[in-house]
């Protein structure tokens, strides 16, 4: 059986280990061992901040709503409960932009 060199595959590794360190500084752009171990670190971090970034958001719109809240003599808590009960199914996001960019519609809601 002939021997089977490997070449292409390694260069190609390489090659894209390289291409996902581009725009970082020292050696984590140019040297191999350097430079996995900065992708590996960037995915992590990727990952759990695509987590944190969802939380980080619900905990702004909440902080949102109950600016717009407290402005109309109300509490976040008192509204969401009141909201619930009338099945009223819209969702913080929306609740937080209808509060910031249109204030008398959200004080139709809260009435």
């Amino acid at each position: 059986m002939p021997r089977v060199k490997r070449g292409t595959h390694h260069v190609k590794r390489r090659k894209n280990i390289l291409a996902r360190t581009k725009g970082m500084m020292w050696g984590r752009k140019s040297k191999v061992s350097l430079a996995n171990t900065a992708v590996l670190k960037a995915g992590v971090n990727a990952y759990r901040d695509r987590k944190n970034k969802k939380r980080n958001n619900r905990g702004l719109q909440q902080i949102r709503i109950n600016s717009a809240a407290r402005a109309l003599g109300t509490k976040y808590s008192v509204l969401m409960n009141d909201l619930r009960k009338k099945s009223v199914e819209l969702n913080r996001k929306v609740l937080s932009e209808i509060g910031r960019d249109y204030p008398k519609v959200f004080e139709k809601l809260v009435r």
